[in-house]
């Protein structure tokens, strides 16, 4: 039996800031049922209505507690998995962002723990692959202005 397919759309951000010439970005911790935890970024569904930067905005402040705001689109990241037996094709839209409020302990708790991070690390910090070379890319970026 062929499994239905579904589309699914998030967006959320890369909140960086600069600390003794060092670029770092929140990451998140999160358990999951089959794998233990994984590392990865804030991000979201967004709610009726909502544009990706809104959606992008208010996933990364209920997640990570702090107030950000958008300084750019950055990129997308696309794949796909199974759940309940539906294939779902997701693509997640990503904004640089810089925190400019807030603090972790604001968060929804989502996330288990919540940390500041070097760019460089976060690549090999975060559990998926996808995510890990956005980061690759937005640091090789940041290094080379």
């Amino acid at each position: 039996m062929a499994l239905s397919k579904r589309i699914a759309v998030s967006a959320g951000g890369l909140v960086i800031r600069a600390v003794g010439g060092q670029a770092e970005i929140v990451v998140g911790r999160r358990k999951r049922e089959r794998d233990g935890y994984v590392w990865s970024l804030p991000k979201g569904t967004p709610e009726e209505g909502e544009t990706r930067e809104e959606t992008a905005l208010r996933e990364v402040r209920e997640e990570s507690g702090l107030e950000v705001r958008i300084l750019s689109y950055f990129d997308a990241i696309s794949y796909s998995f199974v759940r309940t037996g539906e294939r779902i094709e997701k693509t997640v839209y990503y904004y640089i962002m810089e925190a400019i409020g807030g603090s972790f302990e604001q968060y929804d708790k989502e996330f288990d723990e919540l940390r500041w991070v070097r760019m460089d690390e976060a690549v090999r910090l975060l559990d998926f692959q996808t995510e890990s070379g956005l980061v690759q890319r937005a640091y090789d970026a940041l290094t080379r202005d």
